[in-house]
């Protein structure tokens, strides 16, 4: 079948269009939702990063403009064009419902005869967490609440390490995030052709969040596994 993976250029959504893909979908595009100022919705990232991780992995990457207030609209308007584009199903990264928003993607897809894949779902984020390391993938810590974490935490790797000190919080940070706790970019992986290197940035607070503003990136060729 071919899909979409709707994609936020972070580890859930990465993992899920990756176990997509060993579960024989075809995934023909990645699906971005973008602000009018060209930010991604889900965390502020300039959305020339996201197109840098298409360029990567050598998905194409269809990047919609929306605001919160038009959002189920504008997503119904992608579905459609998706649709026209000969995709039958959408992936998500989706791992338990989120308050307020219970059965949305369900819903919404059924309402246009889409179908929502969704191959993290039910299961233990510290499943999830270990599988998406334990296959290789890579990422940073590019947004953390500010009453929740700390500036440091920004520009972590996504690591063994990183879920230990995630644990010894005593449960205060759901551990993949699901509640905005915190948010990651990918920047390599087993889905990936290339790999991309930050190279500078700046940490940056807004909002009651603190933000990693990726200044400079290279798209780089993969390391070579001795």
């Amino acid at each position: 079948m071919r899909v979409a993976a709707s994609w936020s250029g972070g580890k859930e959504s990465c993992l899920a269009c990756y176990k997509a893909i060993l579960d024989g979908y075809e995934v023909s595009y990645l699906l971005n939702f973008i602000s009018h100022e060209g930010r991604c919705m889900s965390h502020g990232l300039d959305s020339e990063l996201m197109a840098a991780q298409s360029q990567a992995i050598g998905i194409p990457i269809v990047q919609w403009k929306t605001t919160w207030n038009t959002y189920e609209r504008e997503f119904k308007s992608a579905l459609r064009r998706m649709k026209k584009m000969g995709v039958k199903g959408v992936v998500f990264g989706d791992v338990h419902e989120i308050p307020g928003h219970e059965g949305w993607v369900d819903r919404v897809c059924n309402e246009l005869d889409i179908d929502p894949i969704k191959p993290l779902w039910g299961y233990d984020p510290m499943h999830v967490l270990s599988s998406f390391i334990n296959e290789g993938f890579e990422a940073t810590i590019i947004m953390v609440k500010a009453d929740l974490l700390t500036e440091e935490w920004l520009g972590r790797k996504v690591d063994k390490r990183f879920v230990n000190d995630l644990m010894k919080l005593g449960g205060g940070v759901n551990l993949c995030g699901e509640l905005g706790e915190y948010h990651t970019y990918v920047t390599d992986g087993p889905i990936f052709k290339k790999r991309i290197k930050i190279l500078e940035c700046d940490k940056v607070l807004k909002n009651g969040y603190w933000h990693l503003d990726i200044k400079r990136y290279e798209i780089a060729m993969k390391k070579e596994v001795a």
